[in-house]
């Protein structure tokens, strides 16, 4: 009867697999697919290096440049700000903080990760952009600046746990060894414990940047929705998901804007694919 358990799972966890490798292809498969028409019209380099998002205009200009350079701004604000403070965070918790403390920071962690986006960015919206309106000087609060702050709170959460949880697997006889060497406990923590839980917090710290990539609500609230290329980080910008979410229901089934969306997702797609790919290969060279 054990046997007979134990076929029928991995059974099931194979097909699992599976069914998850098809499902990327099929929807890699149906981007490209809507996608291609739009690419063989337009071409990918004009798609790609046009400077102007201009659908509805006459003729329409389909540039997303300034889309890619608002989402690639937030993204890399946010990851400054979320990465060094979320490791930080988890090296508190699993190696300093005191036990009762520990589960009551952990818990507040894991609450923070069930926050609604919508609130985040409606949060942002009445607080966090006056702020730095006044504080910055500047003629609207809504900037790339704003929006890197509230996806940095809300990649943290994935950030931390993740780690502490890498950390936290580290098994104990490494600390035990390095602190018979006699090395303090700052050493042991930055030498040992960091190198050896390394993987885990790449991943920890690629799966909060996916988040960021991919966050929609928060970003069409605080970033000002601007189609321009940036100057500085404290002015309004559009990202990639936002545009895809703000206009996709206005537009016409099968016209050409419909199919510069499509275009749009393939190449979001693409970009996340790459990110991901990066990060295992730093993974795979931090468990060598």
């Amino acid at each position: 009867m054990r046997k007979i358990i134990d076929s029928v799972m991995e059974t099931i966890v194979f097909i699992c697999g599976i069914l998850s490798i098809v499902f990327v292809a099929l929807i890699f498969g149906f981007l490209l697919k809507e996608g291609f028409a739009f690419f063989k019209e337009f071409g990918v380099i004009n798609f790609i290096t046009g400077r102007f998002w201009y659908p509805v205009s006459n003729p329409p200009q389909f540039g997303i440049l300034p889309l890619i350079v608002g989402s690639l701004l937030v993204t890399v604000g946010a990851a400054v700000i979320a990465v060094p403070m979320g490791v930080m965070a988890a090296l508190y918790i699993s190696e300093i903080a005191p036990k009762g403390v520990r589960d009551i920071l952990k818990s507040f962690v894991e609450l923070m990760a069930a926050i609604p986006s919508v609130v985040i960015g409606f949060v942002g919206m009445v607080t966090i952009v006056p702020i730095i309106r006044m504080t910055f000087n500047l003629p609207t609060g809504l900037t790339a600046f704003t929006g890197s702050l509230m996806l940095a709170f809300m990649a943290m959460p994935t950030i931390v746990t993740i780690s502490e949880d890498a950390i936290r697997s580290v098994p104990w006889a490494y600390k035990e060894g390095a602190l018979a060497l006699g090395a303090t406990r700052w050493q042991t923590v930055r030498r040992i414990v960091l190198k050896a839980a390394m993987p885990g917090i790449v991943a920890a710290v690629m799966l909060g940047i996916g988040r960021v990539i991919g966050e929609t609500m928060a970003v069409m609230m605080i970033t000002g929705n601007a189609a321009q290329i940036p100057h500085s980080i404290f002015e309004p910008v559009r990202t990639m998901t936002a545009t895809i979410a703000a206009e996709m229901g206005e537009t016409v089934r099968g016209g050409m804007h419909y199919r510069a969306l499509f275009a749009l997702g393939f190449v979001l797609f693409v970009i996340t694919f790459i990110v991901n790919f990066v990060a295992d290969l730093f993974s795979g060279k931090s468990k060598k």
